[in-house]
């Protein structure tokens, strides 16, 4: 493959090395119950994707993209956001598992509920009101679908009951994905309370 060519002064774009989100993550105990339940079902349904490591699983509340490096004029946004919501603790409970259908490859297969879910909903939908109060009201996408995902693989898995996961979010996180790192660094964090 020929070498891309550059002209003095001007340099060929660079990647993304930073991807910036909010989320919430389970705690210890329901991160390990994750991981197993990711085992048991790859083998199971016979997947071939490998289970996300139990330190990158999360549920993402928003997304605000990828980046060269960190920038801080959105970070420093997303901090004030953050520091106006006020609400307590609640507990999640996911009790389905399949896949998302959008992608012909590697395609999600997650955690999911119903129920069990509401109060995450209307988290989700208060961070984003904190949001828009600060001007970053471009950056909410109400289209909000709550997972945490385990693998990724080929198969469309249609959706199966599970055995009830479930967590008490006592905060939320700023997360620096470090693209093409597989690592997830939390930027800041704010606990949930009245």
């Amino acid at each position: 493959m020929p070498e891309q060519l550059s002209l003095p002064g001007i340099e060929p774009p660079r990647a993304p090395t930073d991807r910036l989100f909010f989320a919430l993550l389970p705690d210890a105990a329901a991160a390990s119950r994750i991981a197993a339940l990711a085992r048991r079902l790859k083998a199971e349904l016979g997947l071939k994707g490998r289970p996300l490591a139990m330190d990158r699983f999360h549920v993402t509340l928003h997304f605000f993209g990828d980046h060269l490096g960190l920038p801080e004029g959105l970070v420093a946004a997303l901090r004030q956001a953050a520091g106006r919501v006020t609400v307590p603790p609640f507990r999640l409970t996911f009790d389905r598992a399949g896949s998302f259908a959008g992608r012909p490859r590697k395609r999600p297969f997650v955690l999911r509920g119903d129920e069990g879910l509401v109060s995450l909903m209307a988290f989700q939908k208060s961070l984003g009101e904190a949001m828009k109060a600060v001007g970053l009201g471009r950056l909410v996408d109400m289209r909000f679908t709550p997972h945490v995902t385990l693998l990724y693989d080929d198969r469309l898995v249609p959706d199966m009951v599970i055995e009830p996961i479930e967590w008490v979010a006592n905060e939320f996180v700023l997360v620096d994905s470090l693209l093409g790192q597989t690592r997830h660094v939390p930027l800041a964090r704010w606990p949930l309370s009245t």
